[in-house]
């Protein structure tokens, strides 16, 4: 019986395992729209969280975890917690770091680099040998009127879908109308 259990945690874990393979597109080489950096709204003022505390919200389509410092320092860090994605604006924030709610892993306010030990906290001690350590993004942050905006490239979802089929299909199976 203990082998059984063992032997799916292994193959459960091997499931999340990296692969080597050549990405489908790069945002930077094949892109097909220019690079566009401007602020861009992502919050309310009035939706800041308090000291210590992180909230989520949307920035040029990207997933943005805005962090609080218990100073009242506001950062911005792109959303998603390596390895698996789970949202980083659920974790703890301290003055110089914000810890992964599951994994256990502490991120950098300022840089988005790991800190410390890479997935320390239950599964992660077993997730976290699969992967190589690897940060967060972090964007620049200001407050504007009633907002608080954040830096992003605002080109960068549509560089990221344009290599993706989307419309609808005609009789043929073809997108474009085009006959084969």
């Amino acid at each position: 019986m203990k082998v059984i259990a063992f032997a799916s945690l292994v193959s459960a874990a091997a499931a999340f395992a990296p692969v080597a393979q050549k990405p489908a597109f790069s945002t930077s080489l094949d892109a097909k729209f220019a690079s566009k950096v401007k602020y861009v709204p992502c919050i309310d003022v009035e939706d800041l969280p308090d000291p210590g505390f992180a909230t989520s919200g949307v920035a040029g389509g990207l997933a943005i975890c805005i962090a609080v410092s218990p100073k009242g320092t506001i950062y911005a860090l792109g959303d998603k917690c390596p390895p698996v994605n789970q949202p980083l604006s659920f974790g703890r924030v301290t003055e110089e770091t914000i810890d992964d709610p599951v994994l256990g892993t502490k991120f950098s306010l300022k840089t988005g680099e790991v800190v410390g030990a890479w997935c320390p906290a239950g599964i992660g001690k077993l997730l976290g040998g699969l992967f190589e350590p690897s940060g967060v993004p972090t964007y620049s942050v200001k407050k504007s009127g009633s907002t608080i905006d954040v830096q992003v490239d605002v080109n960068y979802k549509a560089n990221f879908e344009a290599n993706y089929w989307s419309g609808v299909l005609d009789a043929q199976g073809k997108a474009d109308g085009k006959y084969y």
